[in-house]
């Protein structure tokens, strides 16, 4: 009896201890902490730039908790209040109380934002669930390299953001044969709203006044610089407030001698302003995108009717801190470089796949999927407890199956990984590899009773080495195949097992060792 109780107070090993770490961490990036599940509000999904809204300073990714000292819970609840203050007509001003602090809105208008629930976690799921439209876009009559995809990307991001369209994703993809496609996922758009977005061309104009100076592209723009410190750099940041940063940059652009007579010939009649800053023009130079602003600068005193083939672009960038100040400063400058550069989309493209999502089916699919995982897991089980006629060792392997799912959760939420259908077929893989691997170790545990239980144990551990190295080889094409359709399928099952090879199997093991001492 006094033998049994000091095998009873036996310590955890170290292994089974690991693995309670990473489930422990697993669960905190999935769900947060504090856990999201418990926080109050409605997330802000899009601001409309340069609206009102955004020039409160209202942002993506806000959480607003109340609106004029009223609590906000859920999206009723916002649109409750805001149709109450219009009905009743009693005050332009609304105070809304976020995350980042209390913002106030001047206007009689509904804000130019889009709200949506806080998610209950930090995981990210693909259109296959949240629905949407996806394009597979490529260039017409010609074959794009790696860097000119890159340099598409970044055009289609600019637009993306003056339109304000929120949820998208742009990626660059290349399939078996090197082929190099620009990938296109928008969240609760239809095909119409992604090809119209996708095929325009779209234009750049610098205006003065009423009047072009130059568009974007090599007709006007010979040369912008770019990643060199000796005409392109980030001058100084300071602060402007107790809680607000800016940090102003300049680089250099380049004009053809036609764009250069024609900028003279429009600054020659300017007026001149004096500023705190300096002597600048009386009119900016004005930046549209597809005829929407995106930029007004200063011109200096010095350009004025003068005929000059380099011009200094400067711009800045603002924060809470100077940190993210700096960072604002560097994307801001890197836009207008891309801008510049490329002017339109430098080539005509083409849709090669256009996919339709709906967010009902995504949910459908989803409800099946986790019935169908977790029925499988189940029957497994029983199917172990009637095989070896022991409860522990059927328990051990359901609780193991399980921590693999939420380890390879929280992983894809810490790398944030979309989750689309073929992520959930990886984590289905993973269960089903796992569980073969598992039934290994306690086949491998009872037999070869010449031997004994530890050297079995690394007899198990041979088979499953070699079956994993195995998979990952064979998985590794599947990042490529299908212009990355698969993509997610290789990644959350290599996740898996390699999780389960070196935190969840050794774990296992443990416990079968406890089980059959």
């Amino acid at each position: 009896m006094v033998f049994g109780e000091k095998k009873m107070k036996r310590k955890l090993g170290w292994k089974i201890w690991l693995l309670i770490v990473f489930l422990v961490f697993s669960f905190i990036l999935i769900f947060g902490l504090p856990p999201t599940i418990f926080q109050k509000g409605v997330l802000i999904t899009g601001v409309e730039t340069n609206s009102t809204a955004f020039n409160s300073g209202l942002r993506q990714n806000q959480i607003i908790t109340s609106i004029d000292d009223i609590p906000v819970e859920t999206i009723q609840d916002f649109s409750n209040i805001f149709e109450g203050k219009y009905i009743s007509n009693v005050s332009e001003k609304t105070i809304f109380t976020t995350s980042e602090g209390e913002m106030i809105y001047f206007s009689k208008n509904l804000p130019e934002i889009s709200v949506a629930d806080i998610p209950s976690t930090k995981l990210k799921l693909g259109l296959d669930l949240e629905g949407g439209a996806r394009a597979y876009v490529q260039a017409k009559d010609r074959e794009l390299t790696a860097s000119e995809v890159n340099d598409l990307i970044e055009v289609t991001n600019n637009r993306i953001n003056v339109y304000g369209i929120s949820d998208v994703k742009v990626t660059a993809i290349t399939d078996l044969d090197g082929h190099n496609f620009m990938l296109v996922e928008v969240a609760g758009a239809t095909p119409k709203d992604l090809r119209e977005l996708v095929e325009q061309q779209g234009k750049f104009e610098a205006k003065i006044g009423n009047e072009t100076a130059f568009i974007g592209g090599e007709r006007d723009v010979t040369s912008v610089c770019r990643n060199d410190a000796t005409c392109a750099v980030i001058d100084a940041c300071d602060q402007s407030s107790i809680d607000e940063y800016f940090c102003t940059f300049r680089f250099s652009i380049y004009l053809s001698e036609e764009a250069a007579e024609r900028h003279a010939a429009i600054t020659r009649d300017l007026g001149i302003n004096t500023t705190a800053q300096g002597k600048y023009l009386d009119e900016n130079l004005d930046l549209y995108l597809d005829d929407v602003l995106v930029n007004s600068l200063l011109i200096g005193e010095s350009l004025k009717g003068r005929v000059t083939t380099q011009i200094s672009i400067s711009g800045s960038g603002t924060g809470t801190t100077r940190e993210e100040a700096y960072d604002a400063a560097e994307e801001s400058m890197n836009n207008l470089q891309t801008v510049l550069i490329t002017g339109s989309l430098p080539f005509k493209l083409e849709i090669v796949k256009l996919d339709a999502i709906s967010p009902v089916l995504g949910g459908e699919f989803m409800k099946s999927i986790l019935l169908a995982g977790l029925s499988a897991l189940l029957v497994v089980s029983l199917i172990i407890l009637i095989r070896y006629r022991n409860i522990k060792s059927a328990l051990a392997l359901l609780l193991t199956s399980l921590s693999e799912v939420v380890i390879i959760l929280g992983i894809a939420s810490l790398i944030k990984w979309n989750l689309d259908l073929p992520s959930i077929a990886g984590i289905l893989a993973t269960i089903g590899t796992g569980i073969d691997q598992q039934i290994i170790i306690l086949d491998e545990s009872k037999q070869n009773v010449d031997l004994n239980l530890k050297q079995r144990l690394k007899r198990a551990f041979a088979i499953i080495l070699g079956a994993y190295f195995t998979a990952v080889v064979a998985l590794f094409p599947l990042f490529w195949a299908g212009a990355g359709l698969l993509k997610g399928f290789a990644l959350t099952t290599i996740i898996g097992i390699t999780a389960g090879v070196l935190i969840t199997r050794p774990a296992f093991a443990e416990m079968v060792k406890r089980i059959e001492e």
